[in-house]
């Protein structure tokens, strides 16, 4: 149990707000010389130096940003009972040093992405609140534009903060003897327990589109290009009100892609790239349905792009064929005339799954296992009263890509709860091993840094019990 906890510790630590509070060279006196005298020329100023806390780098820590803090946690739904002043001052030490560092070091983020994720921030937030005076009150705003002035701030800071921990633990990989040696350090009494593990395979039977149906979007594709070209129409105001995208349906279609980091899926970066600024698209199909493409601008290796989608109706006729042959799998498994992995291998649509007779794999640990505790809640709640190598029946789903589909599920393996064992669960002691290792590289990077970066922290926080050398002991 002490193992589990302190492994939880290092998981949080990485990419994550940590509550660790960190270090700091020298301590700001109340009365330093140089604060006064800048107040005393400039009274309007007294009450905003009088709430800095901390300077590190080029950064400055408010008073009011610990409180701001609080306020973030709650919007998120996180308790705040047990954490403290002291631990989230530390985190906006720890976010204010990583910013600094990345920054530094050319670091750069895209403001337009960061920009979407405020909408979308705003848009869950709002149906919470109920309203934009609401959100207002929450976040103690006298305007919009301030909040999202604020949270733009906030939200870019944070996103330099994690590319730079990122940067930090890009190349560390750990060896079959590191792992060994990992797991041979950890007592006998504090290795970690794994939790009941499952296997489960399904089958996908997807409704198909039919060609009619295609060709109703390409058509109306076709036509808003048109509208656009002869007649002056706004791409953007298409996109607003026919787009079958909803995250970028509420800013036009507007995407930025940038061809050093792989954004959309290949047949749609290979169509943006191709267009030349002005330039719209013929209608080309992806997985997600069918598109046209505005180029708008060329900034470097950066498209802003806006883009119109629709996806195909689906017949009744389409979905009656689709309900009827996954029902006839199913039938076909429980007489035992085929078995599930060569039914999926057969009859199932989904690529990804089929070849391995339909097994998913878990995307934390790539490989078949889902520990029960930890497992995707929808999926858990698909298969918890699922007896092993029995089948579900017929479940209707849906996807990012598809609106509908049918699927059946089985339990293929279970592991029950056990302590850990070097060869059954290696890989997930490698996993282990490598967050440890990064853990203690974020660490030490964290001590250096400190060491040759400006930092001071106002005698307000100097009583906190810091877990390392911030104050600089002799």
């Amino acid at each position: 149990m002490k193992y589990t906890i302190s492994l939880k510790i290092v998981l949080s630590a990485l990419f994550l707000f940590s509550f660790n509070v960190l270090l700091a060279q020298e301590i700001i006196e109340e009365k330093e010389a140089v604060k006064k005298e800048v107040v005393e020329n400039d009274p309007s100023l007294r009450k905003k130096i009088d709430g800095v806390v901390a300077v590190i780098g080029d950064f400055v820590v408010l008073d009011s940003d610990v409180d701001k803090e609080y306020i973030q946690l709650q919007a998120r739904g996180v308790s705040t009972t047990d954490i403290t002043r002291c631990q989230l001052f530390g985190k906006l030490l720890e976010d204010k040093l990583y910013a600094h560092h990345a920054i530094q070091d050319s670091i750069t983020v895209n403001e337009l992405e960061i920009r979407n994720n405020i909408e979308q921030q705003i848009s869950a937030f709002m149906e919470q609140t109920g309203s934009m005076d609401e959100l207002l009150k929450f976040y103690n705003k006298d305007s919009e534009q301030s909040l999202r002035d604020e949270m733009f701030e906030i939200n870019k800071n944070g996103k330099l903060a994690f590319e730079m921990q990122r940067k930090i633990v890009s190349d560390i990989e750990v060896t079959p003897e590191e792992v060994r040696q990992y797991f041979n350090e950890i007592p006998k009494e504090e290795r970690p327990v794994f939790g009941t593990e499952l296997k489960v395979a399904q089958i996908v039977v997807i409704p198909k589109v039919s060609e009619e149906e295609k060709q109703k979007v390409i058509d109306k594709l076709k036509s808003y290009k048109a509208d656009i070209i002869d007649n002056g129409a706004s791409f953007t105001s298409k996109a607003v009100l026919y787009s079958d995208d909803v995250p970028s349906r509420k800013t036009g279609g507007k995407y930025t892609l940038n061809k050093k980091r792989p954004q959309m899926v290949k047949e749609f970066r290979d169509v943006a790239f191709a267009l030349q600024e002005g330039e719209i698209s013929d209608p080309f199909e992806t997985d997600f349905g069918y598109h046209i493409v505005l180029l708008e601008k060329v900034r470097g290796q950066e498209y802003d792009i806006r883009h119109i989608l629709l996806r195909p109706e689906i017949t009744e006729a389409s979905i009656t064929e689709a309900r009827e042959k996954i029902n006839l799998v199913r039938q076909r498994i429980i007489d035992k005339e085929i078995s599930f992995a060569d039914a999926a291998r057969e009859y199932s649509d989904e690529k990804e799954t089929k070849q391995d007779g339909g097994n998913l794999i878990n995307p934390q640990t790539q490989d078949f296992n889902f520990e029960l505790t930890k497992m995707d809640p929808e999926l858990y709640a698909q298969i918890q009263d699922l007896e092993d190598d029995k089948v579900s029946l017929v479940l209707q789903d849906q996807d990012r890509i598809n609106r509908l589909k049918f699927k059946l599920l089985t339990v293929t393996d279970r592991i029950d709860e056990h302590e850990s064992d070097f060869a059954r669960d290696y890989l997930k002691i490698k996993g282990l091993a490598e967050q440890d290792k990064q853990y203690k590289a974020i660490q030490k990077w964290q001590e250096d840094k400190i060491l040759d970066t400006y930092i001071k922290i106002n005698a307000a926080y100097r009583d906190c019990e810091f877990n390392s050398n911030w104050l600089k002991t002799e």
